[in-house]
């Protein structure tokens, strides 16, 4: 499912991109999780990585979509934007904020279908980049390569980075499929590890970023240790 987020400040334009991304629901096959936003301030004021496409007018009164889209790019660096307008020149300016593209106003049916096109096949690029998770009530966007590693409990999984950890609910197997060719390995029956990660192996364990040390199961001490050497020597 796609992830879509409309921000738009007049009513009869609101509608017409919603009846828009419906119709090419029908006629692509396509399923599309959208929200909507009535100003730039709306969409900021609680802003985190959970979308994959943002449909953003330029001109709106509280905060218009350039200032938006600066505030949004500082948290999310994958989501992608295009901007919607009746003026151009102001859609210049989209290329300081990584959009996309921009779609003129009045906005035509055929303009509007080979954007979004193009829009879903660059999502599609970069899911492979990006792990969705979702934790309590919300979708949360993390970049792989900012896994440290993702730890199995129960009927639940932790998926640690850095910073923070995320609880949700999976199997370490369906997670390690998700991430095959990502260069994660399992150390153990509870541990998926971020080779990326890995500081150093010390006899059973190995030290990821952060200062975690994992436990590498006997059975797994040899392939682990293949792998980690095939990803230190750069050959995949």
């Amino acid at each position: 499912m796609i992830r879509i987020a409309i921000v738009e400040d007049e009513p009869v334009s609101r509608k017409l991109l919603t009846d828009y991304l419906a119709r090419y629901e029908r006629e692509h096959c396509e399923s599309f999780d959208v929200a909507v936003f009535d100003d730039g301030a709306t969409i900021t004021r609680t802003y985190r990585p959970r979308y994959d496409i943002i449909l953003m007018d330029i001109q709106m009164e509280r905060m218009d979509g350039m200032t938006a889209a600066k505030h949004i790019r500082s948290i999310d660096d994958q989501v992608v934007l295009v901007f919607i307008t009746s003026s151009p020149q102001f859609a210049i300016k989209g290329y300081e904020v990584n959009a996309i593209s921009y779609l003129l106003k009045p906005l035509p049916w055929f303009a509007f279908e080979q954007e979004l096109t193009r829009s879903i096949t660059t999502v599609r690029k970069r899911q492979g980049a990006s792990l969705m998770l979702q934790t309590g009530g919300e979708v949360v966007r993390l970049g792989v390569e900012d896994v440290t590693y993702i730890e199995s409990i129960k009927h639940r999984l932790e998926v640690h980075t850095v910073d923070q950890s995320y609880s949700i609910v999976g199997t370490l197997k369906d997670m390690e499929a998700q991430l095959e060719g990502r260069d994660f390995f399992r150390s153990n029956s509870c541990y998926l590890v971020n080779l990326a990660h890995v500081q150093g192996v010390h006899d059973q364990s190995c030290v990821v970023t952060g200062g975690d040390e994992l436990r590498i199961s006997r059975p797994r001490k040899k392939p682990f240790m293949a792998a980690l050497t095939q990803y230190a020597g750069g050959v995949r």
